[in-house]
């Protein structure tokens, strides 16, 4: 009887299932089976092999999917940008010159504020030309681009060549009413001014654009204009000086600017009313008691008096400490920058020299000299005019004394003046500065 622990093991047969023929080969170890014979051509792949390359595969068209998702995905970015509306709060023209390449021009585009990424918009151009939709070149001119423009519309005026057509020149020193009335004289501009902007807040340049343009939006453009280079210029400007605002800045800017037209002087100019600031002496310009009187018109029609002199208005600095409560013009380019980097001197007085410019003196004495001297060639000029001339029986008024060169009566928006494009076409002032000790306050 078998142990239930233990169960029977049946004997293992061997070679075809006979028994063994002794205990000793029963003993020995089974043999393991002759491996058949296959042909040559007959090949076994590994299963681990397989499962190697199922994975790389595997891998490979995973990675496929994410590049394809990722550039379509940059591709739907790169569109959203390119047609949607640009960073322009206001028209403005672009001066794109000649020779410049595709970065170049991305790379000025996007500094001037018009595009918000240069590589967008090269990335644009070179996939419109990698899918055969070439746009064609960038062309070199003068472009305005619209408010709102997308890097599609500036693509398509770019590669089309669109430029402008028309131009209107500001020049330097006109007030608003002038500039608003040589607006409303622009034959390609349309639409209605709705209201004159504040004195000072129109830069005065040559402006291109479309025709058709309303005006109105040329007006925007200009205020947007001077918002930009005086940050830019008050950025710049020179610590010590007495100007605590920008707004003071183009309040004193428009004094220089109606002073003297002379770019070469301007800052000397500067240099001295910015001297009798920090004395405390009044200004005594005689274009602050011109505007207080005339206001936007910008003209008196007449020689200033004594009686003007003495008016009291919100803008005679002969008569008011500091400086008057708002601009007298709208200044340009060269008053600002001389306004804010004036020339460090101790001049304290100017007057005309008869040639156009101008005598500075640090004393009162040097300048009494020098009215001395502009009163002989002004006795001069009257004699020739007298004589070429025949006098009029109306009577003239009494000549006074003023800090500048500028005429107190000069028309700027005379036809000599406008055709110049500058200031300094006004003819130069017939009265010198006041032979007596400034004003204190």
């Amino acid at each position: 009887m078998s142990n239930p622990r233990f169960p029977r093991q049946e004997p293992t047969f061997r070679r075809g299932g006979m028994r063994p023929r002794s205990p000793a080969e029963m003993l020995e170890p089974t043999r393991a089976p002759v491996r058949p014979h296959m042909s040559s051509s007959s090949t076994v792949i590994p299963s681990n092999s397989l499962g190697g390359f199922a994975r790389l595969g595997s891998a490979l068209l995973t990675l496929l999917l994410v590049i394809m998702l990722g550039l379509a995905g940059l591709t739907a970015l790169l569109y959203h940008q390119y047609e949607r509306p640009g960073p322009l709060d206001v028209s403005r023209v672009i001066a794109i010159p000649k020779g410049e390449g595709r970065i170049a021009i991305a790379t000025r585009l996007e500094r001037e504020g018009v595009i918000s990424n240069r590589w967008t918009f090269i990335a644009s151009y070179l996939l419109q030309n990698s899918v055969g939709r070439k746009p064609g070149d960038l062309k070199a001119g003068e472009y305005e681009i619209k408010k709102h423009a997308s890097m599609a519309d500036i693509m398509d005026l770019l590669t089309q060549g669109r430029s402008i057509l028309s131009k209107l020149t500001i020049p330097e020193g006109l007030t608003s009413l002038q500039i608003v009335e040589r607006v409303r004289g622009e034959p390609d501009l349309v639409g209605e001014v709705t209201e004159i902007p504040p004195e000072g807040t129109l830069l005065p340049d040559t402006y291109r654009f479309s025709k058709g343009m309303q005006r109105q939006e040329l007006l925007t453009r200009m205020q947007a204009e001077m918002q930009r280079f005086l940050a830019a210029a008050w950025e710049k400007r020179r610590p010590d000086l007495p100007l605590k605002t920008p707004q003071e800045a183009i309040v004193f800017a428009s004094i220089v600017e109606k002073e003297t037209g002379r770019a070469d002087e301007r800052d000397r100019v500067a240099g001295v009313f910015i001297n009798r600031l920090r004395k405390g002496m009044r200004l005594q310009s005689d274009p602050t008691v011109i505007y207080g009187i005339a206001g936007g018109a910008g003209s008196l029609g007449r020689p200033l008096t004594r009686t003007d002199l003495a008016g009291e208005t919100t803008h005679n600095t002969y008569q008011i400490d500091g400086l008057p409560p708002t601009p007298i013009c709208n200044p340009g380019r060269s008053a600002i920058e001389a306004t804010l980097n004036p020339a460090a001197t101790g001049d304290l007085y100017f007057v005309a020299d008869g040639s156009g410019g101008h005598v500075f003196s640090e004393t009162l004495k040097d300048h009494n000299s020098a009215v001395a001297k502009w009163r002989k060639i002004e006795r001069a000029m009257r004699a020739q005019k007298a004589a070429e001339v025949p006098p009029t029986p109306t009577a003239e008024p009494v000549p006074v004394a003023s800090t500048a060169s500028k005429a107190a009566a000069s028309d700027p928006s005379s036809p000599k003046l406008l055709n110049a494009g500058t200031s300094d076409a006004a003819p130069a002032a017939n009265v010198p500065m006041p032979e007596r000790k400034p004003r204190q306050p």
